[in-house]
């Protein structure tokens, strides 16, 4: 059993009327906390055209809960030749993780650039000032009879501490390859890597040892020992799943909250011709092997069900991407299809009752909210 679930309480960022960074959505956020302990949003911002940027926000906080954000502009744009096509750009949909052992915030963000979404890293200690680590570039693996650097890959995110990996202590990261290399070359179609046999995007596992990041804060776009952690299994997960916010270490291993599809995607990269429901399941991985599933959902915990939720630029995507904690209690941040953004609160389902109990659980080292307040973090 994963026990736990999400409470929706409402919306916190909506488009900013008459801003044109924001004419077609906010979305999809990452978050953190600045060395003085606020809190931070740092939404997707979509322009005309479908081109994206990654902005900062402050979040307001009433009573211990997320209620609204205070824009404070853009911190990431697709600057870099690599973002921009001829007809397309952008920096999408990040993800950040407060590492304490490195005293640094990396971002996976999608660059969408000449050859379609790729993955790339960036790495600050404030927030603020981001420095572009570059392209994840995979390490070759022989046994897996491809390049890992063929294919578009989203929805990538590191663990917040150090895991056990086949080269030792590693950062790790989960990514979400995908195999049809048509909307490159017409007719292409897909190409799996040795022992994958289902064509649906999946979420994989990478790893770069500590001591190399130690040594070169660089060595993180280079992962290697690449490995299949989830497919899709059930219902709500029909056409593919992937990641979401950081995993979390909670008693019964690290909780990972994902995204399940189902419904019509055509190809290309235009989400507006999508008919899909985006629901978040969630699944539990193993503390000494992370590339291993000990549980998941066989339902979603979260599918949209609000007029936010229901209708906007892709209807009917509840989407997760952030997590924090404030006060003890542990938020999430999601994209309201593709328009806005909602927080849930992370609850834990108590074994012996119905009823639910608020989660009292803290990723690893994470920072206090500035009042001081924090609670127990869970060994091992």
């Amino acid at each position: 059993m994963v026990p736990y679930t999400l409470t929706r309480l409402g919306v916190v960022m909506a488009p900013e009327p008459g801003n044109p960074l924001e004419a077609e959505g906010v979305l999809n956020p990452a978050s953190g906390r600045t060395p003085d302990g606020r809190l931070f949003l740092l939404p997707r911002l979509v322009a005309e055209g479908n081109v994206s940027r990654v902005g900062l926000a402050e979040v307001v906080i009433q009573d211990g809960v997320p209620v609204g954000v205070q824009r404070q502009g853009v911190v990431l744009a697709p600057d870099m030749g690599w973002e921009r096509g001829l007809s397309n750009s952008g920096v999408e949909d990040p993800r950040t993780t407060w590492v304490p052992d490195l005293g640094l915030h990396l971002m996976t963000y999608v660059a969408f650039g000449p050859l379609g979404p790729k993955l790339a890293l960036a790495v600050s200690s404030d927030l603020h000032t981001w420095e572009r680590l570059g392209p994840v570039q995979f390490q070759y693996q022989a046994d897996l009879d491809t390049d890992l650097n063929l294919f578009p890959n989203k929805d990538a995110v590191f663990f917040p501490e150090p895991v056990p990996g086949p080269d030792g202590p590693s950062f790790a990261m989960l990514h979400r390859p995908m195999w049809d290399l048509g909307w490159l070359r017409p007719g292409e179609g897909v190409h799996l890597p040795a022992g994958i046999t289902d064509e649906r995007a999946g979420i994989w596992i990478s790893y770069v040892p500590v001591a190399e990041v130690l040594d070169d804060v660089r060595a993180l776009t280079r992962p290697r020992h690449h490995r299949c952690v989830a497919m899709s299994e059930f219902a709500y997960e029909e056409l593919k799943i992937g990641g979401g916010p950081p995993p979390l270490r909670v008693p019964e291993g690290w909780l990972l909250i994902h995204h399940g599809v189902t419904g019509y995607v055509p190809s290309g990269w235009d989400p507006t011709g999508q008919d899909v429901t985006y629901a978040a399941g969630a699944m539990l991985l193993d503390p000494a092997d992370p590339g291993r599933v000990l549980d998941r959902t066989p339902e979603p915990i979260f599918i949209p069900e609000t007029e936010d939720e229901l209708s906007g630029v892709v209807p009917k995507v509840v989407f997760p991407t952030a997590i924090e904690e404030i006060d003890g209690v542990h938020y999430v941040f999601y994209g309201m299809a593709d328009s806005k953004i909602g927080v849930a609160r992370l609850d834990r389902v108590s074994l012996t009752e119905e009823n639910r109990d608020e989660a009292q659980i803290r990723p690893v080292g994470q920072r206090v909210s500035p009042d001081g307040a924090t609670s127990d973090v869970h060994a091992g």
